[in-house]
């Protein structure tokens, strides 16, 4: 469906989720000289705009990137992630928020790929108009003259088809970004074709899914279903902010599932969840879920949760 709009959920807390885990997936695969490839299979605008427009009618952003601005005590990693938004907003004053495509940008390195795909036809032109800007921008301060060409390239298109062309990649070395709008309830079967599709092509690809947390039956199973596929291994991460309404409408919970994640990023999200738990939570609803496993290792952690009161 073409109807869903990401301006309207910039920064929320599922975003602060989405983007904290993939800016850390992107530093681990950093750590290594040769070059990856980083795929985004449904990039959106690429930057929104909070003061404005659709962002401004819903303020979700105050859910999330909001209360992280102002602290003093933010776990290094999580400052990480701040600091980039903070980046985007020389003056100090929160204005524009960034997508997955422009964190990407941020942290890969000249020697990189970007493969970014979008479907909806506004959302890929402002994000072509977007990276423009980078470009010129980049330019007059002498930093990385083109951003676009063979490192980035932005294709209008649907990305769950077009992954298919991109794996393996030539460098054998990739994460991809799946997080589809879930309007259309098949994009939960999707996500998980699409991902078996991959993991054959390219078995040693990391894999990034975010997905919401809902009362309709495909989002309760989904990330079982998940776990299902043959990855080397996995990581759950769920973050909750408020008990769900009991008409069951509005974004309480989403998640971030990883298929053959870095060693490193269980210990890091320890540390990290609660954190976001106390200073995002709303009120006893919320808490964190994290566990792992894997059908070759046969490993399963229970799951940890935190709650908070109000």
């Amino acid at each position: 469906m073409l109807s869903y709009r990401h301006a309207f959920h910039a920064g929320n807390h599922a975003d602060v989720l989405k983007h904290f885990v993939t800016i850390q997936l992107l530093q681990y695969m950093n750590q290594k000289d040769t070059a990856y490839s980083y795929i985004d299979t449904h990039s959106g605008a690429g930057v929104y705009a909070l003061d404005g427009g659709y962002a401004s009618k819903n303020a979700e952003f105050e859910t999330g990137i909001g209360p992280l601005w102002n602290r003093t005590d933010l776990p290094a990693s999580l400052k990480e992630y701040v600091d980039l938004v903070k980046e985007m907003n020389p003056s100090g004053k929160m204005r524009y928020y960034p997508g997955s495509p422009y964190c990407a940008d941020k942290v890969a390195r000249e020697q990189d790929r970007l493969r970014l795909f979008e479907l909806h036809p506004a959302d890929a032109k402002i994000l072509a108009d977007n990276f423009r800007k980078v470009e010129a921008h980049a330019a007059e301060q002498g930093i990385r003259p083109s951003t676009r060409g063979k490192r980035v390239i932005i294709t209008k298109g649907d990305g769950f088809l077009a992954l298919k062309a991109q794996l393996p990649p030539a460098s054998r070395r990739g994460l991809v970004l799946i997080d589809p709008p879930y309007e259309d309830k098949m994009d939960y079967r999707k996500v998980k074709d699409t991902l078996a599709d991959a993991l054959v092509r390219f078995p040693t690809g990391t894999y990034a899914v975010w997905y919401p947390l809902l009362q309709r039956m495909e989002s309760r199973q989904f990330a079982d279903k998940l776990k299902q596929l043959p990855a080397a291994n996995w990581l759950n991460v769920t973050l909750t902010t408020n008990t769900p309404m009991p008409d069951g409408f509005g974004l309480h919970s989403s998640g971030m599932f990883i298929l053959n994640p870095p060693f490193t990023l269980e210990p890091l999200l320890k540390e990290v969840m609660p954190y976001l738990v106390k200073v995002l939570g709303k009120d006893s609803g919320a808490k964190f879920v994290l566990e792992s496993g894997g059908p070759t290792t046969k490993r399963n952690t229970p799951p940890r949760r935190a709650a908070i009161g109000k």
